[in-house]
Order: C-alpha cells, then sequence, then structure tokens
C-alpha cells in the first residue's frame, strides 16, 4: 500500500508516518512540498505518486487569527481539501481527512456523536466544516474528528494546549488553566493508530470521532498530568467568560468515540495514553 501523506512535518502528520513507515511505502510531503491550496499542483503531484492512500494532515489552526484572516483560513482547511478530494478520485485513493470538535456550539452535556448536530460559531469551525463537506466528493473517504491534540510521533513537534499545559507544570511555573471547558484528549499516536486500523479492515466511507476514551476540563487534564509527571501543579483556575478571546470556543466538546469502538476499533482512555505519551518524551521515543 502506498499512502502519501501531507503536511507531514505536523504534530499529528509525524505520528501518521510513524505509525505506516513499517507497514507501507510511506510519501511524506512538507509545505515546502505542496501547497494544497494549488489545485493544479495537487492533481500534478497525487497523479504522479498515484497512491493508494492521501492522509490530509494540513491545517490552518490558528482559530483567532483565522477571525481576520478568513480566506487563509477556507483556502486550507476547506478549499484544499477539496483539491485533495479531486485529485484522490482521480486516482481511486482513499481520501483521509481530520476535522474538528470545533464544528459543535458546545451547549451540549453529553459526548457528541457523529449524527449531532453541527453549529459552528467560529471561522475556524466554519472552514473545517466546510472541508468535511468536502471530503465526502471523494467516494472513499474517512473523516475523523480529533480534538485537544498532545503528544508526537518521531521526530514530530509538541504543540497545542496540553503540551503547554505540560511545559509549564515541568517549569514549576502557575499553569491558568480552564475549569469549566470539558474535552476529550487525543494523544496523536492513538488517532494514527485507528487511523491504520479503519484503512486496514476496510470501515465504511464515513465520518468518525477518533478520540481518546473517556472526558476531562482542562484543570483535570493538568491534575493527571502533574500526577504522571510525580510534580506540585501550581494550577490557576480560569473560567471561560473570564478570558476575552478573538474566536469562539465551545465549553463542552467532549466526543464520544463509540461508532469506532461499535466497529472493533477501541480507543484507550485519555489518562493512559497521558502516561504513555509522558514516558515516551521521557525516553526519547
Amino acid at each position: 500500500m502506498k499512502v502519501l501523506v501531507v503536511g507531514a512535518s505536523g504534530q499529528l502528520g509525524a505520528a501518521i508516518c510513524q505509525e505506516f513507515k513499517p507497514h507501507s511505502e510511506v510519501v511524506a510531503l512538507e509545505h515546502r512540498d505542496l501547497d494544497i491550496t494549488d489545485d493544479n499542483r495537487v492533481r500534478e503531484r497525487v497523479a504522479a505518486e498515484a497512491p493508494n492512500v492521501i492522509v490530509n494532515c494540513v491545517a490552518y489552526n490558528l482559530v483567532d487569527a483565522a477571525e481576520d484572516h478568513p480566506v487563509d483560513a477556507l483556502n486550507v482547511n476547506a478549499f484544499g481539501v477539496n483539491a485533495l478530494a479531486r485529485a484522490a478520485a482521480d486516482v481511486d485513493a482513499v481520501l483521509v481527512h481530520y476535522s474538528t470538535d470545533f464544528v459543535f456550539d458546545g451547549r451540549g452535556d453529553r459526548p457528541y456523536t457523529e449524527t449531532d448536530t453541527t453549529n459552528p460559531e467560529s471561522v475556524y469551525a466554519v472552514s473545517k466544516l466546510i472541508g468535511e463537506w468536502f471530503a465526502v466528493d471523494t467516494p472513499r473517504h474517512y473523516i475523523f474528528r480529533v480534538e485537544s491534540l498532545f503528544g508526537r510521533g518521531a521526530g514530530g513537534p509538541l504543540r497545542g494546549s496540553a503540551e503547554a499545559i505540560i511545559a509549564r507544570i515541568k517549569a514549576g511555573e502557575e499553569v491558568p488553566v480552564f475549569v469549566d471547558r470539558t474535552v476529550s484528549p487525543t494523544y496523536v499516536v492513538d488517532a494514527a493508530r485507528a487511523t491504520r486500523a479503519a484503512i486496514e479492515h476496510q470501515l465504511p466511507s464515513g465520518l468518525y470521532h477518533a478520540v481518546n476514551s473517556g472526558l476531562c476540563s482542562w484543570w483535570e487534564f493538568a491534575e493527571q498530568a502533574a500526577r504522571e509527571l510525580n510534580r506540585e501543579a501550581r494550577l490557576v483556575p480560569v473560567m471561560l467568560h473570564e478570558v476575552t478571546l478573538r474566536a469562539k470556543r465551545p465549553k463542552y466538546c467532549a466526543l464520544s468515540n463509540a461508532k469506532l469502538a461499535s466497529l472493533g476499533i477501541s480507543i484507550p482512555d485519555w489518562r493512559d495514553a497521558l502516561g504513555r505519551s509522558l514516558d515516551a518524551q521521557n525516553t526519547g521515543a
């Protein structure tokens, strides 16, 4: 199986490459290798590579900046996906695309499922939802919603809110954390494993939530990270309404991965995943 990974140097992209390399021929492309907003170049490169699977790990994820730069967000998160979808259809490849919990408004009180109604409330969220719609145009596709990414694959960067919390705990600094935002943290290594399993098991094309099992507030995540690190956490509680943010955040955005589990792909609890991620960082794996 030949797998073309775009956005291969990112946090999720590096994990995808690590997961597939022992089993497949992987073509890892960074932005300098392929700009997915260049429709003609996308079609040319995909036609030349003729992959069996295209995995899109490219995203404009500057949530606040997107409010002032909507065209940039739409070009990457929506129209770039459209270019990949058409190119994938041309060569009869499977398209894998990643979306976000932000497509929901966060007013729920139970983990969102794939059939729940979306209601994006920021430019970033809208751009990601449109990207989902474009991905569906590929006859064979998987759309995986992930959120609150943490950890890394081989050579990948450590980014995002979760890793910022961990870094502050390690440094002995005060850690401002939301006590009223509920999430389902996602270890990029586990998301990558679920991706490969879905492809190899030939699950039906469609939309899936590929987050770690369970849910927590950011406060609970920070407490668990401190326990795993055996460090004292200097946590500072923050309420969402107390912070001025350019883009609106969903307050309750836990996702249910029960659909994947019903098809034989179980993703471990986020606490287990956090422990494995921190162990891997400590050992340099």
